[in-house]
């Protein structure tokens, strides 16, 4: 049986989710992998009042529509970002200006994931981690190695109690491995890992197009780590290096001539998927393919409905026997 098809609703939080809701049935989703942000989900009243949760449930019920993930991924970055101005809009607008404000809360609106999680049914919580030495990537000034392994201990230490109370509410965190997280590749996902403990709580949320405008191969992500993929975005992204564009981007934003990248409707850009869906049969992923639609040049209901379309065509299940086994006695 195919996987069923969710979309991720970060993208549309300036909509009420009653009026999402219809429209992405009406799309073809199954569900919604609900943003902890706009009105679609707040992650503290359903942490302590199970009739909101009860409440949320049946709206999405009323258009056919399940969860099987909810996201905060701007708390997360709380937790670990150097928190200046930029993240000001993430958190309580009494909180602007104070770093370890914005931290505090951050923790705590983690802690809140994990048991709203598990008031709705929800066994996964995407998010970010942030980085307390994203902004160390590039050697120079040069940087010392104890200062990057002491950022590691820094995510261990800050993300441990957020952890333990995903643990005794039994529900998994998936990081979404991205740039300015401390986990944005394949090297620094093992050293997160590693710096956890691996504790199987802590697993990874599959996005292949971070990796893919970065130079990796996302199915090379999907075998290092078969047993930690808990979550999959389905996300498309096109590498535009025409000689004169850089893979920094150049200080572009999203959508402007000149960037040497850009996110796409999925199924338009440079990620083959039909290579990510034989890689997730073979490691046994069997939970929602969320669409988390990015593209700043096409009207985002148009790539919505094609893109529910395309994952629903391009995703099919393994095999429950052999192609050649009629050949065996």
């Amino acid at each position: 049986m195919a996987r069923r098809v969710t979309l991720f609703t970060g993208q549309w939080a300036d909509l009420p989710l009653a009026d999402l809701a219809p429209r992405a049935r009406e799309f073809g989703y199954d569900g919604l992998e609900l943003a902890c942000w706009g009105d679609h989900l707040d992650v503290a009243r359903a942490a302590a009042d199970p009739d909101y949760c009860r409440a949320r449930r049946e709206l999405l019920a009323a258009h056919g529509l399940g969860c099987w993930a909810i996201s905060h991924h701007l708390a997360g970055q709380l937790v670990c970002d150097p928190n200046d101005a930029r993240s000001d809009a993430f958190a309580p607008a009494d909180l602007a200006g104070d770093p370890e404000a914005k931290r505090r809360w951050g923790i705590a609106a983690m802690q809140d994931a994990a048991r709203a999680a598990r008031n709705l049914g929800v066994p996964i919580v995407c998010g970010f981690t942030g980085s307390p030495i994203w902004h160390l990537l590039y050697g120079f000034p040069p940087v010392d190695p104890a200062t990057v392994d002491a950022g590691f201990r820094r995510f261990a230490e800050l993300w441990h109690p957020i952890l333990d109370v995903f643990e005794e509410q039994g529900v998994r965190f998936a990081l979404e491995v991205h740039p300015t997280e401390i986990a944005f590749d394949i090297v620094t996902a093992h050293r997160a890992l590693d710096a956890i403990g691996r504790r199987e709580v802590f697993g990874f949320n599959f996005d292949p197009s971070h990796l893919k405008w970065q130079g990796m191969d996302p199915v090379r992500f999907l075998d290092e780590f078969p047993d930690r993929i808990y979550h999959v975005h389905m996300k498309d992204v096109a590498v535009t290096l025409d000689g004169r564009s850089g893979i920094l981007s150049s200080h572009l934003g999203f959508g402007a001539a000149g960037r040497g990248w850009d996110f796409r409707s999925v199924g338009r850009g440079d990620v083959d998927f039909e290579a990510i869906v034989r890689a997730l049969n073979r490691i046994g992923y069997g939970g929602p393919l969320s669409v988390e639609w990015e593209d700043s040049g096409m009207d985002r209901a148009h790539g919505a409905r094609e893109s529910c379309r395309y994952v629903r065509r391009i995703d099919f299940a393994p095999p429950d026997v052999a192609f050649d086994a009629a050949f065996e006695r």
